[in-house]
């Protein structure tokens, strides 16, 4: 699915080139295989592979030094979150649903975790876009840092929080209730993990995407040749960028991409994270 979020990105750019300009998910496909290579839709995923599943406290600088610390993967410390939380708020008690224990739970845990995948999102996004002139991450973090400094990294942390926050409450307590409707026994069911995975992650990409739009800005002011972009400071100038050129519409560029992309991500790491729960607590009980 990778290579929608890359189609994401490039809609989602604001005042991009004239060559840069799609009309939808078919179109942008079309125009970036032919024009730069079908590869060119997978740029950036290694930064991906490396945030997700073998980053540190450490973030950009890691790739600076050519050294990725494996102890802090980004989805164990996810879920590890996520269930300490819900534990200790009496999420796990009974069969009646617990949805502030579930919100509650599933905003920790997006906290943490996106305290380790910010920088690796960050050149994620610069790869991704129009004219992206790095070969690979290292020399992407390593151009990011001479030229904007550290705090390039995290500029978009606070947004990302703002978004990601609601984005996972709202996953994790539709997660939650939807399979008490479609599993009330809670037994494991891939089929019910997969529909309620996927069916909570479109609403909750749906709802956050106008923060998701203001994040790229923010990632990407970088490369950007508008000089009151390169300038954007935070969430609110950010928008108000938005609002001014697009209006309400802008806020929702890249909505179905990222839907797409979504969807599939949200139901396989549920059905993954329920298959591995199953199989310790299978292994707790035998023993």
């Amino acid at each position: 699915m990778y290579p929608f979020d890359a189609i994401k990105t490039r809609m989602q750019v604001l005042n991009p080139s004239p060559s840069a300009v799609y009309t939808g998910i078919s179109n942008a496909a079309r125009q970036i295989s032919s024009t730069e290579g079908i590869l060119s839709l997978w740029r950036g995923i290694s930064s991906v592979v490396i945030g997700a599943g073998g980053s540190s406290w450490l973030g950009p600088l890691v790739l600076l030094s050519l050294t990725v610390i494996p102890p802090g993967p980004a989805h164990a410390v996810y879920f590890a979150t996520y269930e300490a939380v819900k534990q200790a708020m009496g999420g796990n008690k009974g069969n009646e649903h617990h949805p502030l224990a579930a919100a509650t739970s599933g905003a920790c845990a997006t906290i943490a975790s996106d305290a380790l995948m910010n920088p690796f999102d960050v050149i994620k996004q610069r790869m991704q876009v129009h004219g992206s002139v790095y070969p690979n991450i290292t020399q992407c973090a390593r151009s990011v840092f001479r030229n904007e400094g550290f705090r390039a990294f995290y500029v978009s942390y606070p947004t990302t929080l703002c978004m990601t926050v609601p984005f996972t409450a709202i996953q994790f307590t539709a997660y939650e209730s939807l399979s008490k409707v479609f599993n009330p026994s809670k037994r494991y069911d891939p089929a019910t993990h997969i529909a309620a995975g996927g069916l909570a992650g479109a609403f909750a990409a749906g709802l956050t995407t106008p923060l998701d739009v203001i994040k790229t800005l923010l990632q990407t002011r970088g490369t950007a040749r508008d000089l009151e972009i390169r300038k954007a400071k935070g969430l609110w100038e950010a928008a108000k960028i938005i609002k001014r050129r697009d209006g309400a519409r802008g806020f929702f560029r890249g909505l179905r991409p990222r839907i797409i992309t979504t969807m599939p991500s949200t139901a396989i790491c549920w059905a993954s994270y329920e298959m591995a729960k199953a199989y310790f607590i299978r292994r707790a009980d035998d023993v």
